[in-house]
């Protein structure tokens, strides 16, 4: 494939990348190939927080050490700057900075000359803020620099054999809330083991957003049903209300990536 030899290109032009590896499968296929380029040139590092799911820290890990890369994690503290906390309409870009920040003084530290992450040709085309605070850090995006889209990336991790080529996205568990209401610890927890507890359930493809003390539960449209059908939903609420939230409800529109940014006035999305 074409846009796979220009993304080894890239690469080998580096000679030296630290990857920021979330375990995604964006930033997984630019390990693998990152790794298959410079081999112990290249390092993986994954930023941990309470934002990330303890099951995705192990994902990353467990991906990690199958692609053969030099994997590290390091602590970030976005939960430590309010304008993160509060949760404004540009709250990844607090995320990114801190992220990147981070990333970079790691990089100067031990002689990497580029920061890259797996940000793919199609979320250009998506409200995402953060994308500008890595942009400012100097931080790259060989995916999208080649054009690579969401769907080519799982193309071509499965042309490459990584078995987790249909993994779902997983965005930070902030992306849960909705714009203005305050992210804290707990709320992460409780959103974090209520998705953790439903996929225990056979569950793949789903959120759980938080709105105050609610839990509303975000499915494919065709699962909805079956869901509702086969579902002991009574001990689906009282476990949910264990993990802290006092209502649950069920999205009937069904899961939407970006449903949250659908407020947002049209000046915003247009200058991310």
């Amino acid at each position: 494939m074409e846009k796979l030899k220009q993304l080894k290109n890239i690469f080998a032009e580096m000679e030296r990348a630290l990857i920021a590896y979330s375990g995604g499968i964006d930033s997984t296929l630019v390990a693998k190939v990152a790794y298959d380029v410079l081999g112990d040139r290249a390092l993986a590092v994954t930023a941990v927080s309470a934002s990330l799911l303890p099951e995705d820290l192990e994902d990353a890990r467990i991906q990690a050490a199958d692609i053969g890369i030099h994997h590290e994690e390091i602590a970030t503290h976005e939960m430590a700057n309010p304008n993160y906390t509060s949760n404004p309409v540009n709250r990844c870009y607090f995320c990114k900075s801190e992220l990147h920040d981070t990333l970079k003084t790691l990089a100067l530290q031990r002689g990497y000359p580029y920061v890259v992450d797996g940000v793919n040709a199609d979320d250009l085309q998506d409200y995402r803020p953060g994308i500008q605070a890595a942009k400012e850090r100097g931080a790259r995006s060989p995916l999208a620099e080649v054009g690579i889209t969401k769907l080519e990336v799982r193309q071509i991790a499965k042309e490459l054999g990584l078995p987790w080529w249909d993994k779902p996205a997983q965005p930070c568990l902030s992306s849960r809330f909705p714009y203005g209401e305050e992210i804290t610890i707990a709320k992460l927890q409780r959103v974090g083991r209520s998705e953790h507890y439903l996929r225990q359930l056979g569950l793949k493809n789903l959120r759980v957003r938080s709105a105050g003390d609610t839990a509303k539960i975000e499915l494919p449209p065709e699962e909805i049903k079956p869901f509702i059908l086969t579902t002991d939903l009574p001990q689906l609420v009282a476990t949910l209300q264990e993990f802290g939230f006092v209502y649950v409800t069920l999205d009937l529109e069904g899961y939407r990536s970006g449903k949250l940014n659908q407020v947002l006035p049209p000046e915003v999305l247009a200058n991310p």
